[in-house]
């Protein structure tokens, strides 16, 4: 092959006043003083890329609430683990969110923390000698709590938070589904059977654990049969909630639900092929909806997002996001 050489002398330019540029002063972060708001601190921000994100997804919450939409907050269990249950459980109190769903998993740590305020137990110590996830309390409450939902079909996240009730554990202001129960609040536990620790343990009943996620399978169905200008978020689940959300809304939509114009978000340490395509692209393409995602700590960016909906709230709303008077 042979090559012609090139001459970038004669390479043409534009007038920088002619050309696109996607960031202007409008847009850059401001400096903090010490002492500030964190409404200043939102202010400061940068209103590009992920800060810009996150601060419209705490508004397109804020106005689900305004106008009695749902905000549905899927997870896995590590949100447990790096301390967010308070959070999310004056999230429930306050009326701000309106439903959650978990793995698995989620209820033992959340019965750890309410009965002996600790968890995440370290794998390796026990692995060698298999005594790993062989808790004698968290398997025999939980196990009991799922043959009592088996049997009253009330599901097993409804189960587990009316049982930490009534057993007054002696953290249970801290438990998210205790929390739920009390408010009234939907909340759905999505078993993997084989993946969590109380599946080893002589108590466990395949059968009333089956159970019981289908009975929460079908309430989170409804859930997001009532979706359509409301809020989902996926808090760091990779794999199951993504691919339980996806065929919850598939059913609502298959059982005549019109499900459309909803906010999607994804929030963990790393992108994954799951979240992106189950509870972004495919469930809001063609819908009207809109996805986004937030990469980063679950233990910063979940606080940050919290305040982020509070000041939202706080603020007077604008004539559009009102709700309409029926």
């Amino acid at each position: 092959m042979k090559l012609r050489p090139i001459d970038p002398a004669r390479a043409r330019t534009r007038k920088l006043s002619t050309l696109s540029r996607l960031v202007g002063r409008d847009q850059l972060a401001r400096p903090l003083k010490p002492g500030a708001t964190i409404r200043a601190f939102l202010d400061s921000l940068p209103a590009v890329l992920a800060a810009k994100d996150l601060r419209d997804l705490a508004r397109r919450i804020a106005d689900a609430r305004r106008r009695d939409r749902p905000f549905l907050l899927m997870m896995g269990a590590h949100p447990l683990k790096v301390g967010l249950g308070p959070i999310i459980c004056d999230l429930i109190r306050d009326g701000i969110l309106t439903a959650i769903a978990t793995n698995g998993a989620a209820i033992i740590h959340d019965f750890e923390l309410a009965f002996a305020g600790r968890t995440s137990e370290d794998v390796g110590a026990g692995l060698a000698e298999g005594g790993f996830g062989m808790a004698e309390e968290t398997g025999a409450f939980l196990n009991a709590a799922a043959k009592i939902a088996a049997r009253e079909n009330i599901g097993l996240g409804h189960a587990v938070g009316r049982e930490i009730l009534a057993a007054r554990l002696k953290f249970r202001d801290a438990s998210i589904f205790a929390t739920a129960f009390a408010a009234g609040v939907p909340a759905t536990v999505h078993v993997t059977l084989g993946a969590d620790i109380i599946h080893m343990h002589p108590a466990a009943d395949g059968a009333a654990i089956g159970a019981a996620t289908m009975a929460d399978f079908h309430r989170l169905t409804a859930v997001v049969g009532e979706l359509t200008r409301g809020v989902v978020v996926n808090l760091g689940s990779a794999v199951v909630m993504p691919e339980v959300f996806l065929k919850a809304l598939n059913l609502a939509r298959n059982l005549g639900r019109k499900v459309t114009s909803f906010t999607a978000a994804d929030m963990d340490f790393i992108r994954n092929y799951r979240p992106r395509m189950n509870v972004i692209d495919r469930p809001t393409a063609g819908s009207g909806g809109r996805g986004i995602v937030l990469t980063g700590h679950h233990e910063l960016m979940f606080p940050l997002l919290t305040a982020a909906i509070r000041e939202e709230l706080a603020r007077r709303p604008r004539r559009d996001e009102r709700p309409r008077r029926k």
